[in-house]
């Protein structure tokens, strides 16, 4: 709107000032000629803040036209609002909605400046100008009552029918069809596979009780087959495989929470996973359901120190570009439940976990990791990641580690992510031989380029060595070296289906040069509700 504008409308500046000042939240929400939530409104609203001075405006200046108006208006009225940034925009286009949802907003201080006996502040001149925008803008104002009207209509209706007022369901099924082939597998004989199609389906309550906690109880069934039987190695398995039949099990219960403003704490019943619960550098493939398609593709094997147990993660952010993250676990389903000896919160298999991030700016995050595990029984050093050998340099013998990992993350554009990690692991065998250990490396790199093709669709290249061990005391090494090499293409179907195909070829399965390369192509389709 123009000041000629106003003056067509014989309308003083005092007014003119105080229908710039509208509320552009309900405003646009009419123009849209839709109704939205009352939570969209209300956050939407709450970003426009009043003010008690003219000066608080950084774009307005005393030369500008309407300069006494708005003064006026704050000082007699205190009817003007402004954006958060410190802005009132009063060269801004106006439409007729929001010039009624302004005039309406004034109408209201006005009322109450005489409700409460200030009706000295309102001259005759203002209120006569106000009556006859009223009478001009009569339709528009009922049509923003309506539309008002309805949406409370709506909000009632969803409240009274919502399944919880503290809970909500989030889930996501994947259908996979996938097969290994190659000539032979390992430990011998012919590698005989058939395709398979088969799913896995999680169910989510997230529930919150002060805004900033959650509660996540999490059910799942799945019957993704490990393809280790039919190739005789971990390093064929997929990242989401597992098979109990379809059966239903709680696969996590957890509880976090806040304490202070720059300490999560997150205390996990069962299911506790490291890399569930602090930053693993691999935003692309972490997740099972929409990242790598291989087991070894999502993170580095530190994270793999802890799994499927009971225990509490720390994270601190403070001011700066470090973060801290701590975590006690203890491994295994039911260990921490069960009082016997060997086992319990502390009797039994554990790990103590502590990571240094450091993310100097937005490009760039690189995080350094140390994890001490005690395994007392079925010793798997990184849940059946790598080699056999390397997960069980010992057999079943007692076995304590110090795992060291290097973590990053490089982002030279909105597009390409980049990430890598190094391990390295030093074993002890507790019981049996104890005066033997073992040296295991392993390493991989990663390679992200978003909106490839087709915008949402993101391309994605992984290499790396598996877990291997290198040297030690009384333990042989593992001659040969297992390359991991997985090509991977998520395509955006629409914001709640993904489908990814890909191909994982494994060279010297298991460390061994005389094994023959095995390849897995994988088709996975990802639902997210």
């Amino acid at each position: 709107m123009t000041k000629q504008f106003w003056n067509v409308l014989k309308v003083s500046p005092a007014i003119a000032a105080t229908l710039l000042a509208s509320n552009s939240a309900i405003a646009a929400e009419v123009n849209e000629q839709q109704v939205t939530s009352v939570a969209q409104l209300t956050k939407e609203t709450n970003s426009i803040g009043q003010v008690t001075s003219v000066s608080q405006f950084s774009d307005v200046q005393p030369t500008d036209w309407a300069f006494q108006a708005l003064q006026s208006l704050v000082e007699r009225y205190g009817c003007i609002a402004g954006y958060p940034n410190g802005t009132f925009r009063g060269n801004r286009a106006l439409t007729r909605y929001e010039f009624a949802a302004g005039l309406n907003s004034c109408l209201d201080r006005v009322n109450e400046l005489i409700a409460t006996a200030t009706a000295d502040m309102v001259n005759k001149q203002d209120l006569a100008t106000l009556q006859r925008l009223q009478e001009e803008f009569s339709a528009e104002l009922a049509t923003l009552r309506g539309r008002v009207d309805a949406l409370e209509a709506r909000t009632s209706e969803l409240e009274a029918n919502q399944f919880s007022t503290t809970t909500k369901l989030q889930g996501e099924a994947i259908f996979n069809v996938s097969q290994a082939f190659g000539d032979k597998k390992v430990g011998g004989g012919d590698l005989d596979s058939n395709t398979v199609f088969s799913d896995r389906v999680r169910l989510s309550l997230n529930s919150s009780f002060m805004g900033t906690d959650q509660l996540q109880t999490r059910l799942e069934a799945k019957n993704i087959g490990s393809n280790k039987d039919v190739t005789g190695t971990n390093t064929t398995r997929l990242g989401y495989d597992g098979g109990e039949d379809n059966s239903v099990t709680v696969d996590k219960l957890n509880y976090a929470f806040n304490l202070g403003e720059k300490i999560r704490v997150k205390v996990d019943a069962t299911g506790a996973e490291l890399n569930e619960n602090v930053n693993v550098f691999n935003p692309d493939f972490r997740s099972s359901g929409t990242g790598a398609l291989s087991r070894y593709g999502r993170f580095s094997p530190i994270y793999r120190q802890a799994a499927d147990g009971a225990g509490i993660t720390v994270n601190v952010n403070p001011d700066g570009p470090f973060t801290l993250s701590a975590a006690y676990i203890a491994q295994g389903r039911n260990v921490a439940s069960d009082p016997s000896e060997g086992n319990g919160l502390f009797d039994g298999g554990n790990t103590i976990f502590g990571q240094l991030s450091f993310k100097p700016n937005q490009a760039l995050n690189v995080g350094f990791a140390y994890a001490r595990t005690y395994q007392r029984d079925s010793v798997n050093l990184f849940q059946s990641t790598g080699s056999d050998f390397a997960n069980k340099p010992f057999g079943n013998s007692r076995t304590k580690s110090d795992n060291f990992g290097l973590q990053l993350t490089f982002q030279p554009s909105a597009k390409i992510t980049l990430g890598g990690w190094a391990g390295y692991t030093m074993a002890d065998a507790l019981t049996g031989d104890t005066g033997r250990d073992a040296d295991i490396w392993y390493w991989g790199a990663t390679l992200g380029i978003k909106d490839f093709g087709r915008e949402g669709n993101t391309l994605g290249l992984i290499f790396g060595q598996p877990p291997k061990v290198t040297g030690g005391s009384k333990i042989a090494s593992e001659s040969g070296t297992t390359y991991h090499l997985e090509g991977l293409y998520k395509m955006k179907i629409s914001d709640n289906i993904l489908v990814t195909p890909g191909l994982l070829v494994i060279f010297n399965p298991e460390n061994n040069d005389n094994n023959d390369t095995v390849y897995v192509g994988t088709l996975r389709t990802t639902f997210t509700f």
